[in-house]
């Protein structure tokens, strides 16, 4: 069964940021090193590294006209994502609890992937 893992980023330092500079180098190469395990982990296809989230357009089509907001749709954003191949939600979860982003402040949602069309 697939699923995909979506990475909010939440209160997580990222790389570049004042909270970020604060975490000792040890940390922060840490942080790195399990990311890395991640995309190499049996099942695991990592996405593709997403930009920053002041980077972001949010398009909505009102009254038949797209509009575009210079910013994320949620004020979090998605930090990114992975797409996993496992037995069941519960390596899922697992697998999910191992990214840094879920214990630094941010959170990972899961979805089962479905065709529904």
């Amino acid at each position: 069964m697939k699923f995909v893992l979506l990475i909010y980023q939440g209160t997580t330092p990222l790389p570049g940021s004042d909270a970020w500079k604060g975490l000792p180098e040890v940390e922060q190469k840490a942080i790195y090193a399990d990311y890395a395990s991640l995309n190499k982990a049996p099942g695991v296809t990592p996405g593709l590294p997403l930009g920053l989230p002041d980077a972001a357009k949010t398009v909505r089509v009102e009254d038949g006209k797209a509009k575009v907001a210079n910013r994320t749709y949620l004020a979090e954003g998605v930090g990114g994502y992975l797409v996993l191949e496992a037995e069941n939600m519960e390596a899922a979860v697992a697998l999910a609890a191992r990214i840094p982003a879920a214990r630094l402040g941010g959170a990972v949602e899961i979805r089962p992937a479905e065709q529904y069309w």
